[in-house]
């Protein structure tokens, strides 16, 4: 039991690190902590990925229930070997990770200026308000800021390789391990792209970062095809 939680922990926090660093919900992650509170920015993009992982998670660990578990297990191989050549096919193909993040920067820049037009008439606001607000620890995690950064990094992961990673791992892995090792991989990730900023984000090679997930995807796969399948 142990050591089936330590391997599903191992491998999703790998696998979980090298998926979400230089994906576009850290650039994001990265870009909303320069313009807004650090706090509100880690606190809605974690709240994401962590519901996120946990539904992944919860997908995978009922496939095996609804499909045979044979079945889950091929899938799961061909998902890891899948994945794995879809990333080594993004390193060397990929016309230049700037492009990317001006892509993010540009979104935001649009929202950042939508917001601000139509902020303008509603500038005044009682200073008793202002206290409430920032006395209510409730308040300010419900603030727009939070909001925005939780759902963006949601839509965002929907359908993302990561989503579909986690779920093919969590079902051929103890769910348990495989939701410790995300959880964890995504706070690491989402917490040095809020400290980090865009100099961090733009420092990335996302070549390597591609070719260590691919790599890595390819790995997961072969193990899976040659480890046998418990009935």
């Amino acid at each position: 039991m142990a050591t089936s939680i330590i391997q599903g922990f191992t491998k999703s926090l790998a696998m979980t690190v090298l998926s979400e660093i230089g994906d576009k919900t850290f650039f994001a992650a990265a870009i909303m902590a320069m313009r807004h509170p650090r706090r509100l920015v880690l606190s809605g993009c974690l709240s994401a990925l962590i519901v996120m992982t946990i539904l992944s998670v919860l997908v995978g660990w009922a496939a095996p229930n609804l499909i045979s578990r044979k079945w889950t297990h091929h899938v799961t191989t061909l998902l890891f070997l899948g994945f794995g050549l879809w990333s080594l096919w993004d390193a060397f193909n990929d016309g230049g990770e700037s492009e990317e993040l001006a892509e993010v920067e540009a979104r935001l820049d649009a929202d950042l200026k939508a917001n601000r037009k139509g902020s303008k008439d509603g500038n005044k606001v009682d200073d008793d308000d202002v206290k409430k607000q920032n006395r209510s620890f409730l308040l300010q995690f419900l603030s727009p800021i939070y909001l925005k950064a939780f759902s963006i990094t949601f839509f965002g992961e929907w359908g993302d390789k990561s989503q579909l990673a986690t779920i093919g791992l969590a079902a051929d892995e103890d769910p348990i391990g495989v939701v410790l090792g995300g959880i964890l991989g995504q706070a690491l990730c989402t917490t040095a792209a809020v400290l980090g900023g865009r100099s961090l984000a733009s420092q990335i090679s996302e070549k390597i970062v591609a070719l260590s997930g691919g790599i890595l995807f390819i790995v997961f796969g072969i193990q899976s095809f040659l480890s046998t399948v418990e009935p």
